[in-house]
């Protein structure tokens, strides 16, 4: 057995379903990731991936299963959801920033509101993070002023000034231009460079071929198979990877 704590699951999902009405989007879904991880998501559109992520996240509450953070089940008694969300961070396709804000009080309303940080505190936060994420320089700009990919990053800096142990990304590059996504994906790429603990939903197979330690394949609410990037890239057991990854290959 693994000495505790070096390979202990910070977040394991076991029988995970999740139902709308009469549509299943998610049966029996076990999944775990540890510090360090960096776990890629792939599959169509409408295969589940997304809602994984916000059950997860506590954005949907699973029809059934559960879901444990170090061990503890979020949705148990006396289990603090905002504590919880603020450990387990969130970047959406649509960045969802206050407009009504810089993009310096977007990085530092969260560090104040959620963590009682200190004005000065917030703000040195704020700008470590602007500054990794290369939009320092637009400390005083509002959402509007900015391109997709200056937003997705400034996103990304606001989820990171809140300290998370694990970053969730759910298709962090679809809602952008073509040359916006590389921006994007080199910060991201920094991120488990430094051995960030994140889970990606992404239709970005060569990130997810290359920077992901594990990659999950769902399809129709399951998944079908996972391993690692060699494994499922290079040798995928399943005909579905196959045909799947296929016709990402041939585009």
């Amino acid at each position: 057995m693994a000495e505790h704590g070096i390979s202990e699951n910070i977040i394991e999902v076991a029988h995970l379903s999740k139902t709308f009405g009469s549509n299943q989007v998610l049966r029996d879904v076990d999944f775990s990731v540890k510090e360090g991880d960096v776990v890629c998501i792939i599959g169509a559109s409408g295969s589940g991936k997304s809602t994984l992520l916000r059950c997860i996240n506590l954005l949907e509450k699973p029809s059934g299963g559960k879901i444990l953070f170090h061990g503890t089940e979020i949705e148990g008694h006396g289990f603090d959801p905002c504590k919880y969300r603020a450990k387990v961070g969130m970047c959406f396709q649509s960045f969802n920033l206050f407009n009504n804000m810089t993009v310096l009080e977007n990085c530092m309303t969260g560090p104040v509101k959620v963590l009682k940080k200190s004005k000065e505190e917030a703000k040195s936060l704020a700008m470590k993070y602007l500054e990794k994420v290369g939009m320092a320089p637009y400390v005083n700009a509002k959402p509007r002023q900015l391109s997709g990919g200056q937003k997705q990053r400034v996103a990304i800096a606001r989820a990171l000034a809140m300290q998370p142990e694990v970053l969730l990304f759910d298709e962090p590059t679809s809602a952008l231009d073509p040359q916006m996504v590389g921006e994007v994906l080199a910060v991201m790429r920094q991120l488990a460079s430094e051995g960030l603990t994140m889970i990606v939903v992404t239709h970005e197979m060569a990130f997810a071929r290359d920077v992901s330690t594990h990659v999950v394949y769902m399809a129709d609410g399951v998944i079908c198979e996972e391993g690692t990037p060699e494994e499922i890239f290079e040798h995928p057991k399943e005909e579905r990877t196959k045909e799947f990854l296929e016709r990402f290959t041939q585009r």
